[in-house]
């Protein structure tokens, strides 16, 4: 595998996940086609292409478990606010849903199309959707930008009465962005990305947060981590083994520390 040289300061290699990752470019069609196995696996516990809003993609799958439902878990997908929809992760709501857990999947606006406020301000609207229509807690989770984007909705600002949050590898502080190659398209200003860094935010009071990184990170993801447990007080841990691609593996498994970790078990 080849890696870009080391410089330093580098903000890109910094945040390079996949140079770092062997076989990184396959990870993409390997979840897709465990998304899908998954979601013909669930038959009519699984309804995918629900509406949550007006714009394209504002879509969710929801997926029910057997019986009632204790609550509701939400997961929010990573790809740097720019890649990736709710259909290439299906299979990570098999912990929740054994443990007798209703899983929401979403996709949003992607960047450009979409400032990360304006991301944020989907995601907003869904959780109040789910208060609404959905009984018992809820809880959110979600990985890389999908981990910033759960944070940011336990933010005392939105003011969202979530059980819980377990942010997976997030962005918690945006400031780095602003120097990275991939801010050409995000487009990302210093104004915004201190209304958006969920470092910069409070919890939400009453809102329990745990957070969660592969051991194996990029150094800058694991000061990511760092920073909000620090920032919000709360607890974080560090998966033995596991990288950026691999880390949200342990959602599909009902025995995991990590689903554990997400349901409080």
């Amino acid at each position: 595998m080849t890696r870009p040289p080391y410089r330093w300061p580098d903000p890109d290699r910094d945040y390079a996940n996949g140079d770092f990752i062997e076989g990184a470019d396959l990870y993409a069609q390997r979840w897709k086609d465990q998304a899908r196995a998954f979601r013909e696996s669930q038959g009519a516990r699984a309804t995918a292409g629900l509406r949550y809003g007006q714009a394209e993609r504002n879509l969710y799958d929801l997926f029910l478990p057997e019986g009632e439902a204790k609550g509701t878990a939400l997961f929010i997908h990573g790809g740097w606010w720019l890649a990736f929809g709710r259909e290439y992760w299906s299979h990570l709501a098999a912990g929740p849903l054994a443990h007798g857990w209703r899983v929401v999947m979403p996709s949003y606006t992607l960047a450009p199309q979409a400032r990360i406020s304006e991301i944020t301000a989907e995601m907003v609207r869904l959780t109040r959707l789910l208060l609404r229509d959905f009984a018992g807690p809820l809880i959110a989770t979600g990985h890389s930008a999908g981990g910033h984007l759960a944070a940011r909705l336990v933010c005392k600002d939105n003011d969202l009465p979530l059980a819980r949050v377990v942010p997976i590898s997030p962005l918690t502080e945006l400031g780095p962005v602003l120097a990275l190659q991939t801010n050409q398209t995000l487009q990302l200003t210093e104004a915004e990305a201190a209304r958006e860094s969920p470092a910069r935010h409070a919890l939400r009071p009453g809102t329990k947060a745990h957070i969660h990184i592969g051991a194996d990170e990029r150094p800058a993801f694991l000061a990511q981590a760092r920073i909000l447990s620090e920032e919000w007080v709360c607890p974080w841990s560090a998966a033995p083994g596991r990288h950026h691609f691999d880390v949200i593996d342990d959602l599909a498994d009902p025995g995991s520390s990590l689903t554990n970790t997400l349901l409080a078990l």
